[in-house]
């Protein structure tokens, strides 16, 4: 016990952190009831400057950082919004509701293919931000694109990965998403956009929720 309170966090340390998140104006964006868990060391659990903050410290450590959105989920892209026909959408079509991906009105050449292929290695989620009679519009950005966001983060507990951890790169259990940073996990929890930001290709749009 008296190591274990000991622990610093460092690479390939498991980090149980309590964080609430607002916006540049104090405003509550996500509180939640039970700390996130992620494996520390550049794995994509968390954002850089955040694991940067919590590098060397222990249990009970807890501080406030502002992110700008280039640290956080990056400048909004007006490129990123779409509108589709609504007739290649499922019905009910509500505005919310998230697909992976949106078809193609026309065949991509094979230098734009390959252009976007080398450009984002990952697909992109779509939320639908306005339903009308015959068109849908598309964001493929972050909810939280283009916001300086503070975080109070809280050090709940430490403690040493295990190999398999280390291996898999995130946490047993596969908890290695937080704040919206990617999921490579493959889990089925696909609800929160929030706490999974996403991906996706530009296929036939599946729907997420």
């Amino acid at each position: 016990m008296f190591d274990k309170l000991r622990m610093k966090i460092e690479k390939n340390t498991i980090v149980s952190l309590r964080y609430k998140l607002t916006d540049a104006q104090n405003n509550v964006i996500e509180e939640p009831d039970s700390p996130m868990v992620y494996l520390h060391g550049g794995y994509e659990g968390t954002f850089p400057k955040i694991e940067s903050l919590l590098d060397g410290q222990d249990i009970g450590y807890e501080a406030t950082i502002q992110l700008e959105p280039n640290e956080a989920f990056g400048e909004y892209d007006p490129e990123l919004l779409k509108i589709e026909p609504r007739a290649r959408f499922p019905e009910p079509l509500e505005v919310g509701m998230q697909f992976e991906g949106v078809p193609d009105a026309e065949p991509q050449s094979e230098e734009s293919s390959s252009a976007s292929d080398d450009a984002d290695d990952e697909p992109l989620i779509y939320t639908v931000t306005d339903v009308a009679d015959n068109q849908v519009v598309l964001d493929g950005n972050h909810p939280l694109a283009g916001m300086a966001l503070r975080f109070w983060v809280q050090v709940e507990d430490v403690r040493a990965a295990t190999e398999e951890e280390i291996e898999n790169r995130h946490p047993e259990g596969g908890e290695n998403f937080t704040f919206g940073m990617p999921n490579d996990d493959g889990d089925d929890d696909e609800e929160d956009f929030l706490e999974k930001a996403l991906g996706l290709q530009n296929q036939a749009p599946r729907t997420l929720h």
